[in-house]
């Protein structure tokens, strides 16, 4: 088993992108490949260069997929969320900026920080960990130390 953890919604969108890639992709890009050898010399093609990149880059994405989903194991949310864990949507007010940030807390396989979602295992994911509502919390952040109040924790979506 890898360990990896999953939010409920995060494994369906795993196994659904696997799934695609699988079955959708890969004849895409075969066709494609047939389609570019179709035009000759493939040493100076680069429509067929391209295709093979691309389906070099699809296997690799399945493959990881699959590793990912193997070892998973999906994180059980509590009836009521009353503490930061896999699962949990915390708000945070910034001490020294006073700006709320709202994050859901997900396994390291979700984790987007564009979408609001930080992995457990990331610095501020792993110092909310376990912790309530109105905890201040210093963490080491890549851009220095912050501090942290959690104005509210509860359920994701």
């Amino acid at each position: 088993m890898n360990g990896t953890i999953l939010t409920k919604e995060g494994k369906a969108e795993l196994d659904a992108e696997l799934q695609h890639l699988q079955t959708v992709r890969r004849q895409e890009v075969a066709k494609r490949i047939e389609e570019a050898r179709s035009f000759g010399d493939l040493s100076e093609n680069s429509e067929y260069d391209d295709a093979k990149n691309e389906q070099g880059w699809i296997e690799s994405r399945i493959a990881e997929l699959k590793h990912i989903l193997d070892g998973a194991r999906v994180a059980e949310l509590p009836k009521r969320v009353t503490k930061a864990c896999i699962g949990a949507r915390v708000t945070l007010k910034m001490l020294d900026t006073k700006k709320e940030v709202t994050y859901d807390i997900v396994g390291s396989a979700e984790a987007s920080t564009s979408k609001g979602l930080i992995s457990n295992e990331s610095p501020i994911g792993a110092a909310l960990f376990g912790r309530k509502k109105g905890d201040v919390l210093t963490v080491e952040t890549p851009r220095g130390e912050k501090k942290f109040e959690i104005i509210s924790v509860g359920a994701s979506k």
